[in-house]
């Protein structure tokens, strides 16, 4: 009689214990600096990114004139932010990248006009990294821009926070052939595909950012890490909810 021999592969454990389908415990401390209109501090696992919101009553020249508002942002990590240091003053093409992407995902979620002919500037300090740091900059960012604009409204400069929907950000990828949520840096260094995912409250995308790192992948694939994203940006939304109850 011959025994039966299966091949059935054994479920993948991550570093941390999370199942697949699990973010990374999740803590936002606000306010979190003294003097900035609105700001937090993020936590993302072992990530820390501290985002703040100034508010400056003037325009780039472009909108001079306009009546239109603009929201921007500046990314940058410390020094010994990450496992080697990185050099003061020398922003690299992903840091540009990063910026552009924050204040993209921003300004969509903003109403420019109801904002009136004034900047918000939005920092990004990477005070620790270990994967994400530009999804949990997004995540994070949009607590102080609408503390930033809540501050303005007190201060009677504006009806009403001029902001349209609620937004959040998530990482996804394949690692050794399973789909994962919210990427540390070991997976993510890692992964055989990576995406960066940009969502409102209303399930609409902004964003998406998706690299082959090793391997390529199919439509059925992508739409799997869309949706993991998608269930992973809900809460991170609803975590963003809770924390401004009562202000949108």
């Amino acid at each position: 009689m011959h025994k039966r021999i299966t091949t059935e592969r054994e479920p993948m454990i991550r570093n941390d214990g999370r199942g697949l389908d699990k973010l990374r415990k999740v803590t936002i401390t606000r306010p979190y600096l003294k003097y900035a209109e609105g700001s937090c501090l993020i936590e993302l696992g072992n990530t820390k990114v501290i985002c703040s919101a100034t508010v400056e009553e003037t325009v780039p020249p472009f909108l001079r004139g306009s009546g239109t508002g603009w929201v921007t942002a500046e990314y940058g990590m410390l020094p010994r932010s990450c496992q080697s240091r990185i050099p003061r003053g020398k922003d690299s093409g992903r840091t540009y990248e990063i910026q552009r992407l924050v204040g993209r995902c921003l300004r969509a979620v903003t109403d420019m006009r109801s904002l009136g002919e004034r900047t918000v500037w939005i920092d990004c300090d990477v005070i620790q990294g270990d994967g994400g740091t530009r999804t949990a900059s997004i995540t994070g960012s949009f607590i102080a821009l609408v503390d930033g604009l809540n501050k303005i409204k007190k201060d009677k400069l504006i009806p009403a926070i001029p902001i349209k929907d609620f937004v959040a950000a998530t990482s996804v990828g394949m690692f050794k052939g399973e789909l994962l949520l919210d990427l540390a840096y070991e997976e993510d260094s890692k992964a055989d595909v990576d995406m960066n995912v940009v969502m409102t409250s209303k399930g609409e995308f902004i964003e998406i950012q998706s690299t082959a790192e090793r391997r390529t992948f199919d439509r059925k694939q992508m739409d799997g890490m869309l949706d993991l994203a998608s269930g992973g940006i809900i809460e991170l939304i609803a975590k963003q909810k809770e924390l401004l109850k009562g202000i949108l």
